[in-house]
């Protein structure tokens, strides 16, 4: 098998069974694991597949820049945001993560609610200006282009002030073994700030993040209440965290 052909396969078996292990397909081909390690550091230069200990997992599509990202699932987003935006309480406090599923959950928000949104995510914030109810406090830091937030030591030192009741997490992928994932280490060190100063951490994740997976973990399953999704296949992930559907 030529080498265009067995990295065919590979993304062929990405697709079709959510991982590949490189032991079980050098075996299968008659290659040595080596030749499949090396194939699939290769589709990783590429962006095409997230390499993981033992083999590789699919690409979250949510690693793509911001403005790339606003035409991707919309549909599915604003499902999820319209879910999410019902465990706003009237009086609560919320933060809010940056990424442009938590956008569409800003917009969703009920013009006339009165609660507290703190976010690290400039464009939330200003999606938040007509609602007047809403005192919004805005985390500073430096800000990380990819998800149009502000991370950092200033900002995760901002964010030990805060005591919120629920935090609507963000993140690039969500799968049954890597768990949640994003594609880089400081955004994750700062998640997982916020989600220490919420009493309850959901996880917003359209369709196309289910299955996918990011380099860096963000949280184990046992630290969220729940997976808001609108992906039908989650039977295996229901295992090991709460599904609430969109």
């Amino acid at each position: 098998m030529l080498v265009g052909e067995r990295r065919d396969l590979l993304l062929a078996r990405l697709a079709a069974d959510g991982k590949v292990l490189a032991k079980d397909v050098a075996a299968e081909l008659g290659v040595s694991e080596d030749s499949i390690r090396r194939d699939l550091r290769d589709l990783a230069a590429a962006g095409l597949c997230q390499r993981v200990y033992g083999g590789a997992l699919p690409v979250s599509p949510a690693v793509a820049d911001y403005a790339s990202r606003t035409a991707i699932a919309v549909d599915g987003k604003d499902r999820v945001a319209q879910v999410a935006a019902g465990l706003v309480r009237p009086g609560s406090t919320v933060i809010l993560d940056g990424g442009t599923t938590t956008l569409a959950v800003a917009k969703a928000l009920p013009r006339d609610l009165e609660a507290t949104v703190v976010t690290h995510s400039p464009t939330v914030a200003v999606a938040l200006l007509d609602h007047a109810g809403v005192d919004v406090f805005l985390l500073g830091g430096r800000l990380f282009r990819h998800s149009a937030v502000t991370c950092g030591a200033a900002a995760a030192e901002a964010a030990q002030a805060i005591s919120a009741d629920v935090f609507l997490l963000g993140v690039t992928g969500v799968h049954p073994d890597a768990g949640l994932t994003t594609g880089d280490a400081d955004e994750a060190a700062m998640k997982r700030t916020l989600a220490r100063r919420a009493a309850d951490t959901f996880v917003l994740a359209s369709a196309e993040k289910i299955g996918a997976a990011s380099r860096f973990s963000v949280l184990p399953f046992a630290g969220v209440a729940g997976v808001i999704t609108d992906a039908e296949n989650v039977q295996e992930l229901a295992e090991r965290v709460p599904i609430v559907r969109a």
